[in-house]
């Protein structure tokens, strides 16, 4: 009976433990007045406009919150430590104890000259204060230029930063600076350094035949590639023939791994880059043009090297078998989205006789990948498929349209058959229990889902599952069930942002939003340097050369390599971003009280926020919004009128002008264009409105 009751005892013990046990890594801890223990973590901050922060650790699931009181000179962007100080609301609070690291050095901004001073106005939203230049810090500046400043003080304690203007960009109407602010701004490395430009002119723009040794042939086999108009870095072709009732299809992705060499100066840079950048009118390659552009591209009508996948798959989309070899190709067409998508409609006489010798592996194409994404489906893929932004710039860089880019069926051709390459990739290696790069994206946050599940109440949809365990599957039902309404782009929108950020990781744990158990990057080695790694690593287990000393030093190496990548491909992501907003906020600047229809995209407080067709958005100001005097409904996610009724909800359409537009801060100002109902609520409910107002 003792015995029992002890095991019972160890068990409750053990219970109690687990429920405890945080998933986190406390670094260090400190004694709190009442005796206890205050943990102390590491991580990232992230400043906001209004002065406060958040501190972003590496295993917590949520951020810290920290007051401007708290930040204790800390900076936008710095390694910290932080000590947990209560709650505040949902939020964990906390103060900031140490500053690691700086994050930031340098920022862009303009500057404003004043009487025997001046201060740089950050670009970067995030940063709460301007930047002080004192007297002979400024250089040969001018009022309201374009500038790149350098921090000599962070300030705090009541002081403000301080800097010393490095370099001049100019006026910022002038053409090509705004851009190069952002590229500033997230200080992407633009040009190449003479060490690295001399390393890849000594690159042979011929392949030699001694470099075909050991290699596949497949020189003979009829395969395009299929991209955008204006792309020039061509890292993947496809194939495609029967065999039997089966389909054989080829990936073939450029072999840049046999030009950019495990620590030379190119794979360095490489690695330092992390990606290729694509903002509007500029690219910022990974690699020098010679190698982009040149001998790693699949240039149509020339011998090149490569990595390929070739699978056999069933009708149905089965992937019956794979084989992963090294081989030279020779691609007879380079091919186009919208030319292969025309094609396939058959409208375009003149284009059907042009390449009258590939309709029929276009439209086998098309139905395998009807069939891979049928299965993909069936097991609970996410297709999100929002709309992208696109650009238009005559030669001087100047904006000349913004449409939304969508997809079409030339585009999911490659899609699907580059996921099925990457699946196979991944699954060959994790089954050998190989050091290896893993494309992740992990489970939602409880919280977060919590939050939509029930904004989506609001528009009628109930996703079923636990929050803290949703299975991609309900995220698809639900995608499936707005197709085709008001609200689709918008939910896809909100759905995508309630997902956690894909990442690369040495741990195969799997891709929620592909439902996928095993998932890599193998098919962009030009432009994004996780490929580039992944295909030495297959090389030297092709080759049997994975022995225990490269085994030790990939496992070394490896876990760096995928921090720094997803790192260097968020800083992309973020200049992208801005880049297409500061170019919205100029489109929009020539098209001033212009009307538009768009979407309500998000409501807040101070505002509404409304999409356009065309992908711009910008925000309509809760004071400017006539007719009644409107609050904010967290409960209900809208803006709702005191006397009149009127609500403006997520997703309701609305039509809007633009009517002013800071460019410098890419900011974009719409005004609601109400109907004559409206106008007559608005004057029904006058002297209600202006007397809550006096009150």
């Amino acid at each position: 009976m003792k015995n029992k009751e002890m095991k019972n005892k160890e068990m409750k013990s053990k219970e109690k433990n687990n429920k405890t046990k945080r998933t986190y890594t406390v670094k260090d801890k400190k004694k709190s007045k009442k005796g206890g223990k205050k943990p102390v973590f590491e991580g990232v901050l992230t400043t906001n406009r209004k002065g406060f922060g958040f501190v972003s650790c590496e295993g917590l699931d949520e951020d810290i919150f920290i007051p401007a009181s708290r930040l204790n000179g800390a900076f936008h962007q710095d390694m910290v430590k932080a000590e947990l100080t209560g709650k505040r609301g949902r939020h964990t609070e906390g103060r900031i104890t140490k500053i690691l690291k700086r994050g930031i050095t340098r920022l862009t901004g303009t500057y404003q000259a004043c009487r025997g001073f001046g201060f740089v106005i950050p670009d970067n939203a995030r940063i709460a204060e301007d930047i002080h230049i004192a007297p002979g810090m400024e250089g040969d500046v001018s009022d309201g230029d374009k500038v790149v400043a350098e921090i000599i003080d962070y300030g705090g304690g009541g002081r403000r930063p301080e800097g010393r203007i490095v370099e001049v960009l100019g006026d910022p109407f002038a053409p090509g600076v705004d851009i190069m602010s952002v590229v500033r701004m997230h200080d992407l490395p633009e040009e190449f350094g003479d060490d690295v430009l001399k390393a890849s002119g000594s690159v042979s723009m011929k392949v030699k035949k001694s470099e075909m040794k050991g290699r596949r042939d497949l020189r003979d086999v009829k395969m395009v590639t299929i991209d955008g108009e204006d792309s020039k870095d061509l890292d993947d072709a496809v194939s495609l023939c029967t065999k039997g009732k089966d389909y054989l299809l080829g990936v073939h992705i450029a072999d840049v791994s046999h030009y950019v060499k495990e620590d030379s100066v190119l794979d360095a840079e490489a690695l330092n880059r992390g990606t290729s950048v694509y903002l509007p009118g500029k690219v910022i390659p990974m690699l020098p043009v010679s190698l982009s552009n040149g001998i790693c591209s699949l240039n149509a009508g020339e011998d090149r090297l490569a990595m390929s996948c070739i699978m056999r798959i069933d009708e149905s989309g089965h992937i019956k078998s794979y084989e992963i070899c090294e081989s030279v190709i020779n691609v007879d067409r380079r091919m186009t989205y919208t030319a292969v998508a025309d094609i396939l409609k058959g409208e375009d006489k003149a284009l059907l006789k042009e390449y009258r010798g590939f309709k029929v592996m276009f439209k086998r194409m098309e139905k395998l990948a009807e069939a891979l994404k049928k299965l993909r489906t069936k097991r609970g893929a996410i297709d999100f498929d929002l709309p992208e932004t696109k650009v238009y710039l005559d030669d001087n860089g100047k904006v000349t349209d913004i449409k939304a880019y969508e997809h079409n069926t030339a585009t999911g051709i490659i899609e699907q058959f580059m996921l099925s390459a990457n699946e196979c990739v991944a699954g060959y290696m994790h089954g050998k229990s190989l050091p290896f790069l893993y494309r992740i994206h992990e489970t939602p946050d409880a919280e977060r889902m919590a939050e939509l599940m029930d904004l989506l109440k609001g528009f009628g949809y109930n996703v079923k599952g636990d929050p803290a365990a949703i299975k991609p599957k309900e995220v698809q039902k639900l995608l499936a069930a707005c197709k085709g309404k008001p609200e689709e782009d918008l939910i896809r929108s909100l759905s995508l942002r309630s997902m956690k950020q894909a990442r690369y990781s040495t741990e195969c744990d799997g891709h929620f939003g592909l439902a996928a158990s095993e998932y890599t990057h193998f098919t962009s080695p030009i432009r994004r340097y996780p490929d580039l790694q992944i295909h030495r690593i297959l090389k030297e287990q092709l080759h049997d050369k994975l022995k225990k000393k490269r085994i030790a030093h990939y496992e070394d190496i490896l876990e760096s390599v995928a921090n720094k990548c997803s790192e260097r491909e968020r800083r992309a992501v973020d200049a992208e971003r801005d880049a297409d907003k500061l170019k919205m906020a100029e489109y929009m600047q020539d098209h001033l009280m212009e009307e538009y229809e768009g979407m309500i995209s998000g409501v807040t407080g101070w505002g509404m926020y409304v999409k356009l067709d065309n992908t711009v958005e910008g925000m309509v100001p809760v004071t400017k919004i006539p007719g009644d005097d409107f609050a904010y409904s967290e409960k209900e996610h809208a803006l709702c009128g005191r006397f009149s009724g009127t609500r403006y909800n997520l997703g309701q359409k609305v039509k809007v002008r633009a009517v002013s537009v800071d460019k410098l801060m890419h900011n974009i100002d719409f005004e609601l264009i109400t109907d004559n109902d409206h106008r007559e609520c608005k004057k029904k409910h006058e002297k209600r409105w202006y007397k809550a107002r006096r009150k």
